[in-house]
């Protein structure tokens, strides 16, 4: 059995933008029903969905059958987790509240087996080498994870450069509503300040060679930051999603009397 390849790594290299969802509900036919609605990934949210590692399994067992890369986004960075997510068949990582080289290095090196990192290794009792069957798992492994380091504060982005310049960082993407708390205006991504801070960590990216993505659920952010540089954009949550539609509905029921 061949070493599963990362779309998602693939679609970094590639020119133009792509757009994916979150998904934060964590039945696994949320994750198969958002597969085939055509958007170019889907995001496992385990950082604020109650996912735990088994029902993040799930979803990427229920997506498999479908063209489409999945990102997982962990709670935290900690290398034990990372071994675990990765072990179940996550490939791409995006690591919240990254803040400095030092921390984005450690994720690197628990993405990789040595002497590159430091993932444990048991290819024959994991998903991801599904259960043995790949021929070269341990060998191939390294090549098709993808590290994406999320740039949501204050010192994250003064830190971009740096982050950018680790081995193993794949792309860094930008958070703007952490970053509005931050800058102490919670609850204001679309002040002034925070545009301008999410447009200079885009622009800083860029500069480094280095893919940028950013949330952007509305259509003038989706263009004034694609724009600018960034080439895979969050569009938005199935459970915000799912909220509007269903007030949209009753809204409309309501005025029909």
């Amino acid at each position: 059995m061949d070493l599963p390849s990362n779309e998602f790594k693939r679609q970094l290299a590639r020119p133009g933008v792509t757009h994916g969802l979150l998904t934060g509900i964590t039945d696994p036919a949320m994750a198969e029903v958002l597969a085939a609605t055509g958007f170019d990934w889907l995001l496992i949210d385990g950082e604020h969905a109650p996912h735990d590692v088994g029902s993040i399994m799930s979803q990427l067992q229920a997506v498999a059958a479908y063209d489409i890369p999945v990102i997982v986004r962990p709670e935290v960075g900690d290398t034990v987790l990372v071994k675990r997510l990765l072990d179940v068949g996550a490939q791409t990582l995006l690591v919240p509240m990254v803040e400095s080289a030092a921390q984005a290095a450690q994720v690197a090196a628990a993405m990789r087996y040595p002497p590159n990192g430091v993932r444990g290794v048991a290819a024959s009792v994991n998903r991801a080498a599904r259960w043995g069957a790949v021929d070269g798992y341990l060998q191939g492994a390294d090549h098709e994870v993808c590290l994406v380091c999320q740039i949501e504060s204050v010192p994250g982005v003064a830190a971009i450069e740096e982050i950018a310049a680790v081995d193993g960082v794949d792309a860094l993407f930008v958070g703007p509503t952490d970053l509005a708390a931050s800058l102490g205006l919670i609850g204001q991504a679309r002040h002034p300040d925070v545009l301008a801070a999410v447009d200079d960590a885009i622009e800083r990216i860029v500069a480094t060679g280095t893919p940028a993505g950013v949330f952007a659920a509305q259509p003038d952010l989706i263009e004034r930051w694609t724009g600018l540089g960034a080439t895979f954009v969050a569009v938005g949550t199935d459970v915000g999603l799912l909220r509007q539609a269903a007030t949209d509905l009753a809204a409309a029921l309501r005025t029909r009397g």
